[in-house]
């Protein structure tokens, strides 16, 4: 009787299962390593952008106007001297300390128009803007009682506008308080990080006693940091409106805007006194930060940046590697024709090569036409050497087929913002129904015993 010849668990479709997903976990490697350049050239392109904003100019934040009244307050002092006769003495001393009063406007009105632009600086670009405010109001006037309570220095007072970086204001500022037309200084600092524009009024007690203090100003900003504008509503009514040619804006801070978006957008708020922690009025210092926690505004953006589309194909590739190695090794098992490991690595690595391709030629040109480049010439790529090892036209083609679809759904992937896990889940689930229908009649283990009996 004829011995059985021990089956060579080497040779079976078993452990060749388990090398394919050994290369697919080794594949992870450059998969990391792809994401991991992404990153550097990420970074890279921020500190370009920081040089290009630093030039222009810093995103804007827009404060006050603030009305700043210095006063005298009398304050009477008691002390114990000692006279020539060697006794103590009791004696009242009168000082005055030096104080400032600090207005917020009773109603404020601030119209902007933004005018976007782009600017390049070698393959990297960036979001600018020029900007044409227009900020009107009015401060509460003072009763004769509350003008007798303080001793006013009138000649002292004085305006303050705050903006994140003076750099950007454009032309000369046009500032009228009660018809009266102000001189505009630079001046100190709200906080570390906020600049002032400074009014003197010299006449402030004639302004109050006959007329309305209402004011004007007229400033164009240029502004940046992904055309970032921001508004703290100092006043007790703060009323702002935005407007601009741009299709993807994002409403920051705290307070959402009534907004229209289209090719243009227009944006409109309206804050009231108890919607923010900000006083009326208050005395001497006082901690801006606290401001800054009622700030909103726009951010001109870019839905999703090239860098973002890169990183989130990236993260697909391990499916691509894993569903086309199930379509060489179904091609192996279907047509008994032995596929080396090193054939499934070498097809690995171009499709890892995909993203080097895509990331490279979308810091060129369009994302778009870069992914069909890139996608284009690692679909031909792949076809021609499985051509080569399959020597069939239809198995080929079948392999074509399926990686034109599959880099058809990642590019529709992409371009989701909000439905992008959605579609990618039913995507994948759909993939692996088709996989499981594929195999179902598929005998693994019969397949095992034909190649032990083929090779001995």
């Amino acid at each position: 009787m004829e011995a059985t010849k021990p089956k060579k668990f080497t040779q079976s479709l078993t452990f060749k299962g388990f090398i394919i997903v050994a290369l697919v976990l080794l594949l992870l490697i450059p998969q990391s390593m792809i994401l991991n350049l992404i990153d550097e050239r990420k970074d890279r392109s921020i500190e370009t952008i920081e040089i290009i904003n630093d030039k222009w100019s810093n995103p804007q934040t827009l404060c006050g106007p603030v009305l700043s009244i210095p006063y005298l307050k009398k304050k009477t002092e008691t002390e114990v001297v000692e006279t020539k006769d060697n006794k103590k003495e009791t004696r009242e001393k009168i000082i005055y300390e030096s104080h400032t009063l600090h207005i917020t406007p009773e109603q404020l009105n601030i119209n902007t128009q933004l005018f976007p632009e782009e600017k390049h600086y070698g393959i990297y670009k960036t979001i600018l803007y020029k900007s044409d405010i227009n900020i009107n109001g009015s401060f509460k006037r003072f009763s004769e009682e509350d003008t007798a309570s303080y001793n006013f220095q009138w000649d002292k007072a004085y305006l303050t506008l705050g903006l994140s970086d003076l750099k950007g204001v454009n032309n000369q500022v046009d500032f009228k308080l009660a018809n009266q037309t102000l001189d505009v200084e630079a001046g100190g600092s709200y906080h570390s990080n906020e600049k002032q524009l400074i009014m003197a009024v010299p006449n402030l007690k004639e302004l109050y006693e006959k007329n309305t203090l209402s004011f004007q100003c007229n400033i164009n900003l240029k502004g940046s940091g992904s055309g970032s504008i921001s508004f703290i509503p100092i006043g007790k009514n703060t009323q702002v409106e935005v407007e601009g040619a741009w299709k993807t804006p994002s409403f920051i801070g705290n307070f959402s805007p009534d907004s229209q978006i289209d090719d243009n957008f227009t944006a409109k708020w309206n804050i009231l006194h108890f919607n923010r922690n900000i006083p009326e009025a208050w005395i001497d210092e006082y901690s801006y930060d606290s401001f800054h926690d009622s700030y909103f505004g726009v951010n001109l953006i870019n839905a999703v940046d090239h860098y973002q589309q890169n990183t989130r194909s990236a993260k697909y590739a391990i499916m691509f590697i894993a569903l086309t190695f199930v379509v060489f090794f179904f091609v192996e098992i279907l047509t008994k024709k032995r596929i080396h490991p090193l054939q499934y690595l070498l097809v690995g690595i171009a499709l890892i090569l995909f993203y080097s391709l895509l990331l490279s030629i979308s810091e060129q040109i369009n994302f778009a036409i870069a992914y069909l480049i890139a996608s284009v010439a690692t679909i031909g790529l792949i076809s021609a050497y499985a051509h080569s090892i399959f020597k069939s036209k239809m198995q080929t083609g079948i392999l074509t087929t399926l990686l034109c679809g599959l880099y058809t759904f990642l590019y529709v992937i992409l371009q989701q913002e909000d439905g992008a896990l959605l579609i990618g889940s039913i995507g994948l689930f759909v993939i692996l129904g088709v996989i499981m229908y594929v195999s179902r009649k598929i005998n693994f283990y019969k397949q095992d015993d034909e190649i032990v009996q083929n090779n001995n």
